[in-house]
């Protein structure tokens, strides 16, 4: 046991010689000594660390700017650190442990970007001037698993390791300085073994408070420049009864970010003008086209089909998007003098209107020719003192007032009776009159008709419109009819306008197919 401790020691004693060696080769910069005792000081097979010494850093201290955070937080803590480019994390770590309080297991530290490990230093982490950043994360104890009398033991460590070293300073001071110094020097050992509190030192006088120059942020207290707008650590914004002084004159610094600042603002100003003249272009582009074509992709909400950019089309009043075929059909079969948009759910019904441009381009030339005549005859029917010319095939009419009884059509020049609602040349009224009557009951196909009509209205099978009165009938399909005269669009089961007063829409009256469900048990869709 004896020789084995003694060669331990042989060894370790070889080891510090040759590391020391070493050293002195590296610090000389003579390269070939330093291969020679790397070699040598790797065969021992013995853990060693090289560092570098703290004569190879700049000895200036720096302020180091520190965000502390915790769980507890949900913004950081600004605080300043003096600190020197040679402190490793460790070090960094006893600093806040011994100033703020926070054992070193507790702290957590990133410095640009990286989490900090105790071995490295500050200047590692480019940690080189005033200004620098650095966050500290604060854990709670029971995280790092630190318990209470683990932490006072450590600090009860770490005071009789200052007293140690103080004693062994006070035993090496030279002779000669007086019997008053060692007896002070004395009494403050006796206090610190004791654990007593230092004597209260007498207070200096007050010194006249440094005028500040700046603005105070209200929420980090961090001083800024007076022309800062917010704060330079938390970004807080500066308060609004500030006003700089007219006597401050900005540095070097301030008017080279002032500039920035002005050029950046009218770097905004000229993007928000690109961005409003594109938009207006871009206007002026979608206007020359008589149909707008959709941009993204949608679904068809008639058909469900997909829609792919370009294909379908964006109605101009109300921006819904349908494919060209469905636009087509809604035109083609529609019974208005104005075209309404076809969008419908549940809860709303759309009531926009297609406008001219966007029908012209959806027709062909023929088809938008018959929807121009189908429009004229719609507004002809639809208006309480129209009369169409009785001519066959003319297409002449006019609304008149309630003192014209003649209408002369400008497309056959033949005189129309409008309260006989008839043409009778040679005849007047009661003359043209008594000739139907008589010519109705000779007539046995006259009678025949009228017979025919009569039975289909007991047996069902045709109606009455509920508006102008005539003789309606279902052909197939659908409950919905429309009559050929007025144009009001009827519910074949009830008997009823389909919608209310309002017209096309207006679900407050009529047969209310599809508000609460079927208008009627027998229903076949009427909508």
């Amino acid at each position: 046991m004896a020789a084995s401790e003694g060669s331990s020691s042989n060894t370790l004693k070889e080891a510090e010689d040759i590391a020391q060696l070493l050293s002195e080769a590296l610090t000389c910069g003579h390269r070939e000594e330093a291969v020679k005792y790397a070699d040598q000081l790797a065969g021992l097979h013995l853990p060693v660390s090289v560092r570098l010494c703290q004569e190879a850093y700049s000895q200036d201290s720096i302020r180091l700017k520190v965000g502390v955070e915790d769980a507890q937080l949900d913004f950081s803590v600004p605080i300043t650190m003096t600190v020197t480019p040679d402190m490793t994390i460790s070090d960094l770590k006893d600093k806040v442990n011994q100033d703020y309080g926070f054992h070193p297991t507790l702290q957590t530290w990133v410095i640009g970007k990286r989490l900090a490990r105790d071995t490295e230093t500050l200047y590692s982490h480019g940690v080189k001037r005033d200004g620098d950043v650095a966050f500290l994360y604060i854990r709670s104890a029971k995280i790092a698993q630190l318990s209470r009398e683990q932490q006072k033991q450590e600090e009860e460590n770490r005071r009789l390791d200052g007293i140690i070293e103080t004693m062994e300073r006070y035993s090496l001071e030279p002779r000669g300085t007086g019997q008053i110094t060692v007896m002070k020097r004395q009494e403050s050992v006796v206090r610190e073994v004791k654990n007593l509190p230092p004597p209260v030192p007498p207070k200096p006088a007050a010194l006249a408070p440094k005028p500040q120059v700046g603005w105070s942020c209200p929420q980090c207290t961090y001083v800024n420049k007076p022309t800062r707008p917010g704060c330079e650590m938390c970004g807080m914004e500066r308060p609004a009864d500030y006003k700089i002084p007219e006597i401050y004159e900005p540095d070097a610094e301030e008017v080279l970010r002032l500039q920035q600042e002005e050029v950046a603002c009218l770097q905004y100003q000229q993007a928000l003008e690109d961005e409003r003249q594109k938009n207006f272009m871009s206007l002026l582009q979608t206007d020359e086209h008589s149909l707008v074509p959709n941009t993204e992709e949608v679904d068809c909400p008639i058909c469900y089909g997909t829609i792919l950019p370009g294909e379908g089309a964006t109605l101009r009043e109300c921006l819904h998007n349908f494919c060209k075929d469905c636009l087509k059909g809604t035109i083609t079969n529609s019974l208005d003098a104005e075209v309404t948009c076809p969008y419908m759910d549940e809860n709303y019904s759309c009531n926009s209107k297609l406008q001219d441009r966007e029908i012209k381009s959806l027709l062909s030339p023929d088809e938008y020719q018959k929807f121009l005549e189908l429009r004229l005859s719609i507004a002809e029917t639809r208006s309480e003192n129209s009369y169409h010319c009785q001519t066959p095939n003319c297409a002449g009419w006019c609304i008149f007032e309630d003192e014209v009884n003649e209408f002369e059509c400008q497309l056959c020049n033949e005189t129309n009776c409008i309260p006989c609602k008839a043409i009778h040349k040679g005849m007047n009224c009661k003359e043209y009159q008594d000739d139907l009557r008589i010519r109705a009951e000779n007539d046995l196909a006259a009678k025949q008709t009228t017979d025919m009509l009569n039975t289909m209205l007991e047996t069902g099978e045709a109606m009455h419109c509920p508006k102008c009165k005539i003789i309606v009938q279902k052909k197939d399909g659908c409950d919905w009819i429309c009559c050929v005269m007025c144009k009001t669009e009827i519910c074949w089961v009830t008997r009823q306008a389909r919608w209310g007063p309002m017209g096309r829409g207006d679900t407050s009256g009529g047969c209310r197919c599809r508000v609460n469900g079927p208008c009627h048990p027998r229903c076949q869709n009427c909508h």
